[in-house]
């Protein structure tokens, strides 16, 4: 089949008596290098304070409170345009 899954060949594994070690080969320059830098060590990550994290929360209380008590006003705006506009409209029509 076209489409039929195909299991790959096992890897060779080494045989017992064969040596895993490599040889060394002759630098092809005779230059002298640096050695290569170090790993940077790493920063600590910046601790945040009990007071630091009240102060966010009690910011977006008086945030959110502050949003709440304006959405309150503009509804109650809209409510009294709509009795005002009411009240007009019967006083014309009269």
């Amino acid at each position: 089949m076209l489409l039929s899954p195909k299991m790959p060949p096992a890897p060779t594994l080494p045989v017992a008596g064969s040596s895993l070690v490599t040889h060394a080969h002759a630098p092809a320059c005779s230059c002298q290098h640096a050695p290569a830098p170090g790993i940077p060590a790493r920063r600590p990550l910046p601790s945040v304070s009990t007071g630091a994290v009240a102060a966010v929360l009690l910011g977006g209380v008086v945030l959110t409170a502050l949003l709440t008590a304006v959405a309150v006003s503009a509804v109650s705006v809209a409510v009294a345009a709509v009795v005002l506009r009411s009240l007009l409209k019967q006083n014309r029509q009269h």
